[in-house]
């Protein structure tokens, strides 16, 4: 009987994840100089409604990095949820457009506030991680 994997990819090394969470405190501290609410959604969690704002995550397999996203308030990504649980997609509904919107505007503000504080960012893989700034590292 041959060994079958769950899709799982491997981590990546204890150093390489610690480079990626002190890139990822310098992402928050700059984000937060900004003005911005930022939490680490892999260090402080995701299950609260209060977790609006600037989400920083560190993906820690090897093909992972720092990631930055925008989350809505409660209201406005529950009516989102509850669109898409529908399935109904004949005409989109204005919170859906509204949040879509909202998300796209605020990944497009967080690159270009990143860029500016001398970050290198590009988008994510939008199939792994939606609309999330992927901040590869700090420019020389």
């Amino acid at each position: 009987m041959s060994k079958r994997g769950f899709g799982i990819p491997p981590k990546a090394s204890p150093d390489v994840i610690a480079a990626r969470n002190a890139l990822a405190d310098k992402v928050c501290r700059e984000l937060e100089r900004g003005g911005l609410p930022v939490h680490r959604g892999d260090v402080e969690g995701d299950s609260s409604p209060e977790t609006s704002g600037t989400r920083v995550h560190v993906d820690p397999s090897t093909g992972g990095g720092v990631f930055v996203e925008w989350r809505t308030g409660e209201d406005l990504r529950a009516a989102a949820v509850e669109i898409l649980e529908r399935g109904d997609f004949s005409s989109i509904p204005s919170a859906l457009r509204h949040y879509e919107t909202v998300v796209q505007c605020m990944a497009d503000a967080l690159a270009g506030i990143l860029a500016s504080a001398g970050f290198e960012v590009e988008g994510a893989d939008p199939y792994t991680h939606g609309r999330a700034v992927f901040v590869k590292g700090i420019h020389a």
